[in-house]
């Protein structure tokens, strides 16, 4: 069976294991992706699955003030340990997630929060919009696939392009951080506020200018 990239990027946000290993378990497992994250945790690899389901209370409630006050964020990231939310590498993350929020504006924190009306209309939407670009039947549903799953990762936090790595998701730095720090970590709730939202008035680019001003650090 042929081991894609896809299929590799998955195991590697599921377990945090390096790209050759990932590759390695999918090939021995003949690509089941189960059987491919215990053969990786047998082997000591799958640091971040191990810990995923493990009780993370503790953390930070970090915020992010961009533009003089035009976009504000509060987020809080949670940790196991009071030792590792005062860390710097800590807080570190959880302020690249506020940064994140600011610019990339999700909704939600992954997909599992998108309701069933909300994806049920997202189909219908796009079903529709299929149509009206002439495209036949026994394809649209493969496409609605296919822009749904981009819904999610324009909407989803961890799913986004991180901003400063656009090759990795944000799930993969969280999984990145958990492995080196050995404790669970999750983003639990946000806020993201921008000046004048809802209030008719001239557009701004507001990401485009967090965006700026992260390439100028």
């Amino acid at each position: 069976m042929e081991i894609t990239a896809a299929m590799v990027k998955e195991l590697r946000e599921m377990t945090g294991a390096g790209m050759m290993d990932c590759k390695k378990a999918l090939q021995a497992t003949e690509g089941n992706l189960d059987k491919a994250v215990d053969e990786l945790r047998t082997k000591g690899l799958a640091k971040a699955a191990k810990k995923a389901g493990r009780v993370a209370s503790e953390g930070t409630v970090i915020s992010y003030i961009h533009g003089g006050g035009r976009i504000g964020v509060l987020v809080e990231v949670n940790c196991e340990t009071d030792f590792v939310a005062k860390t710097d590498e800590f807080k570190s993350l959880a302020y690249d997630i506020a940064m994140q929020i600011a610019a990339s504006n999700p909704e939600y924190i992954s997909r599992e929060q998108v309701s069933a009306e909300i994806i049920e209309h997202e189909k219908e939407v796009l079903k529709a919009q299929a149509r009206e670009e002439g495209k036949p039947e026994k394809v649209i549903e493969k496409m609605v696939e296919g822009r749904l799953e981009k819904y999610f990762k324009d909407n989803c936090l961890l799913e986004q392009p991180f901003i400063k790595d656009p090759d990795k998701t944000v799930m993969v730095i969280i999984q990145e951080q958990i492995a080196r720090i050995g404790e669970n970590i999750n983003v639990r709730r946000f806020a993201r506020y921008q000046l004048g939202e809802g209030i008719e008035k001239e557009k701004v680019d507001f990401a485009t200018e967090v965006m700026a001003q992260i390439a100028d650090k």
